[in-house]
């Protein structure tokens, strides 16, 4: 059996809830008290509200079973949101699998800078045509055609599996009549001008990645974190493409790692693309950089 030490047997939900949180503490989770709870509810098939009404109650054996699974996997590095097979996004849920990344908090300045750009142009209600370079799950495009009514969109990403993730999760979310996912490298192959570009794309350099929290290069795909020697692979790709792709009044927004500004504007300005704005996220830190032709 895998119960978890200190887990006796007719333990009451809220005490494992309290040792739960504890030993993921001692162990150096970040999040104890919050990924205790998450885990313990999932075990349970709990929501938060039935968790704290049902405190009280003695947990049986094939529950505490359930619950030293998640809870030695969570030990081990796994991700909640891996565990749990879904991450909610810009208030969507996501269905995560393991060829994409766990889509994060700071993703969503991307979409905030891109829809700033859209109010600013007044095109919110118009037929954009929206295109996300290296989808992944679809947390970009999905996330802006939610906010976009008129919008109709394409996710390219070179992975099989994530195209097919990102399928599903347009499909759960009641989107799926306006967006296609496509295999392919960035946007080769694709013709025709887009109001909106944006992209993720792989930005670590390769020799940083075994630096990395173990929650990331333990468990999200190597291509979505890898770009190359210098990071800066991806941002030299989509620079090359996206001036042919943008319509007139487009704009291109890229999300990016700490340090990365300069360079990736120097990119973009070599290839006519004019930065018209970085944004940080809420460490302070320029995540997303937007871009229009020169």
């Amino acid at each position: 059996m895998t119960i978890m030490v200190g887990m006796p047997a007719g333990i009451a939900v809220a005490e494992a809830w309290r040792r739960m949180a504890a030993l993921f503490d001692r162990n150096g989770i970040a999040e104890a008290t919050a990924d205790a709870r998450i885990l313990l509810a999932h075990a349970l098939g709990l929501n938060r509200t039935e968790l704290a009404i049902q405190g009280r109650r003695t947990l049986e054996a094939c529950e505490l079973e359930r619950i030293g699974q998640l809870a030695a996997r969570r030990l081990r590095g796994e991700p909640v949101a891996r565990i749990l097979g879904q991450r909610e996004f810009w208030s969507l849920p996501l269905t995560v699998a393991p060829a994409v990344l766990v889509p994060r908090p700071e993703t969503e300045t991307v979409v905030e800078a891109a829809l700033d750009h859209i109010e600013r142009e007044g095109l919110k209600r118009a037929q954009l045509r929206l295109l996300d370079m290296g989808t992944g799950s679809g947390a970009l495009l999905l996330a802006l055609l939610s906010e976009l009514p008129n919008a109709t969109g394409i996710g390219t990403d070179i992975s099989i599996g994530a195209v097919a993730c990102a399928r599903a999760n347009a499909a759960r979310n009641g989107l799926a009549a306006r967006c296609d996912f496509v295999v392919a490298d960035f946007a080769a192959g694709l013709r025709g001008s887009f109001d909106l570009i944006v992209s993720n794309p792989p930005y670590v350099a390769r020799g940083d990645i075994d630096k990395l929290p173990r929650e990331i290069k333990d468990y999200d795909p190597l291509l979505a974190l890898d770009g190359g020697r210098d990071g800066l692979d991806a941002f030299r790709a989509i620079a090359a493409m996206a001036p042919s792709l943008l319509a007139p009044r487009g704009c291109l927004a890229v999300e990016m790692g700490a340090g990365q500004e300069s360079a990736v504007r120097g990119l973009f300005n070599t290839m006519g693309l004019k930065v018209s704005e970085v944004r940080a996220d809420l460490a302070q830190i320029p995540r997303a950089l937007v871009a229009i032709r020169a």
